[in-house]
């Protein structure tokens, strides 16, 4: 009984301190996981010492690391990616490969290994970025489908995969004679595990989860959710298989059947407050005292894989046809060294690839990396911007940038320029090509080009907010501009840059949150339309007619509010 009560304590001390320290870093305006690594720091091993059983704690935090996984297959459909999928299979394996390659030499010449083996070992544990890290810090920004958001995704999701192999293939690696058995047993097991997955996601998993639906039993539901998701991740983790891609295709399994969005919804509770766990149980593993020992050589060590990776990335993503803006975003957020490769360390650890003393260095490596991930993810767009006015770099930049694929008449004037192709941005398409007004669309998704260009529709290749892209667009004899993209910081500078080039252009912009509302108006934007106010808006009106309202009332009360920029219904 006092095992049990010890736990609960424990559990409590864990996310009573990542509260607290969330809410602080959340007054600071930083992300609240900083709070909850700097919590398990505080009451771990090499803190206060305020818990009695820090492995029992940690193996909790792995189901947050499935529920986050989870989710994110959940809500990651098949099609968004197939759009990302050539940088997600051949641009992740040329990372991997190019990082580990770099480390081995540099690590054989300055002598911090002894052999190529131990090279290559220390290079595919660097290699692996934190997908739980980022994937947080991109909900906490609403970046997830952000075009720099879903490329992050496919390569850490690859990576995934790619650690779950070598933890399989770990074991042989001092054996020479059985590695080429090892490589074929690792291989079949991913082969096996794939075809079971595509076989449960067709004929199982969606009788089950409609029959226990139809039971109406919301408890049910859930347990049969949660049991689905761990019970594949610990399948893969008996595979040898990493948990995070387990997780990952459990929600897959799920997200094509008809009741996902139910399930999301019920399990987000439980991703968050187990996440938190993990974050916290990442921070226990930071030791101050091996810091503040080697602090300089490990402020070397983390300058040097954050600026090695992100110099390795940002080629590759600019070699699969992304915008330079994406490839610098994408190569600071996932410059750090994944949280998975203290697993990888360990057990290279126990095999002597690593000396101990290279494995307290790379635990403080790595703990570093990860606090930083989420302050270069928030500072990326504004470094990225400056990044491309740099006198140094502008003439080989604006080659870079220059948008190649057009197809605008010669004879352009009066048209409407749509800035995104997304879901938005398409319905926009559609109601002024039914009214017969000449459209412009600016996207830098590929897939979405190719969509444009089927249905022949005029279009920029680029990222909207680029002045070289901005300056093909015919702005000036433009009648409107409309803005639909899904990330804020893009919304604002594009606003800024189109009014430069045409002070008088009518812009409406899509707001995403309510304290934009204000500011895009001052800004210049003649129309700012809150998304989920207008839905609101519809259905009171709906409501106000079923009601007996008149329609002439009606339309008048949601004029009014509209413009009144919806602050008489604003929440509080």
């Amino acid at each position: 009984m006092a095992a049990e009560h010890g736990l609960i304590l424990d559990f409590t001390t864990v996310l009573a301190t990542s509260a607290l320290g969330g809410y602080l870093v959340n007054r600071l305006r930083q992300p609240v996981l900083l709070g909850y690594l700097a919590s398990g720091m505080i009451v771990g091993p090499f803190g206060f010492k305020l818990l009695s059983d820090v492995t029992r704690i940690q193996s909790l935090a792995t189901i947050g690391v499935a529920f986050l996984l989870f989710a994110l297959g959940v809500e990651f459909s098949l099609s968004e990616l197939k759009r990302v999928k050539d940088i997600a299979l051949k641009g992740s394996l040329l990372q991997i490969g190019l990082t580990t390659a770099v480390v081995a030499l540099l690590t054989i010449l300055t002598g911090w290994v002894e052999g190529i083996l131990q090279g290559i070992f220390l290079g595919v544990v660097l290699s692996f970025s934190s997908t739980a890290v980022v994937l947080k810090t991109l909900a906490e920004r609403g970046e997830t489908y952000t075009l720099h958001g879903q490329v992050m995704l496919a390569i850490l999701i690859a990576q995934d995969l790619v650690l779950g192999f070598m933890l399989a293939l770990l074991p042989a690696l001092n054996q020479p004679s059985s590695i080429v058995f090892a490589i074929g047993a690792a291989l079949l097991k991913v082969i096996v595990f794939l075809a079971l997955s595509v076989g449960f996601s067709r004929w199982i998993v969606p009788g089950l989860i409609t029959r226990v639906a139809a039971t109406e039993n919301s408890e049910l539901f859930l347990i049969t959710v949660i049991a689905l998701c761990l019970g594949v991740a610990l399948v893969t983790a008996k595979l040898g298989l990493s948990i995070e891609m387990g997780a990952f295709v459990a929600g897959l399994m799920v997200s094509g059947v008809d009741y996902s969005d139910h399930a999301l919804a019920k399990v987000l509770p439980l991703r968050d407050t187990f996440a938190c766990l993990f974050f916290a149980s990442i921070g226990m593993l930071i030791n101050p005292g091996i810091l503040l020992q080697n602090f300089g050589l490990i402020l070397v060590l983390v300058t040097l894989v954050m600026l090695g990776k992100a110099i390795i990335i940002l080629p590759i993503v600019v070699k699969f046809g992304y915008s330079i803006k994406t490839a610098i975003i994408t190569s600071l957020g996932i410059n750090q060294i994944g949280e998975f490769s203290f697993v990888l360390a360990l057990a290279g650890l126990r095999q002597g690839l690593i000396t101990e003393k290279t494995y307290l260095l790379l635990l403080g490596t790595t703990a570093i990396t990860l606090v930083l991930t989420p302050i270069w993810l928030n500072i990326s767009p504004y470094l990225a911007d400056k990044f491309t006015q740099v006198p140094l770099f502008a003439k080989y930049l604006s080659n870079v940038i220059q948008p190649t694929l057009l197809s605008i008449p010669e004879t352009i004037n009066g048209h409407v320029v749509v800035a995104g192709y997304g879901r938005v941005g398409q319905i926009i398409v559609n109601i002024l090509q039914n009214q017969g007004y000449p459209i412009l669309v600016i996207e830098n998704s590929e897939a979405a080009i190719q969509r444009l260009r089927m249905q022949k529709i005029p279009y920029i290749f680029g990222d909207a907010d680029s002045e070289l892209v901005l300056e093909k667009a015919h702005l000036k004899n433009a009648s409107a501009l409309a803005i639909a993209l899904p990330d804020p910081s893009s919304t604002r500078l594009l606003l800024q840059r189109a009014l430069k080039i045409a002070p008088s252009l009518d812009v409406i912009a899509r707001s995403h949150y309510n304290n934009e509302i204000d500011l895009l108006t001052q800004m210049g934007a003649k129309e700012v339309v809150q998304p989920e106010f207008e839905a609101a808006l519809e259905l009171g009106a709906h409501l106000l007619a079923s009601l007996g309202e008149a329609d002439e009332h009606i339309h008048s009360v949601i004029k009014n509010i509209r413009i009144d920029r919806y602050r008489s219904i604003r929440p509080l």
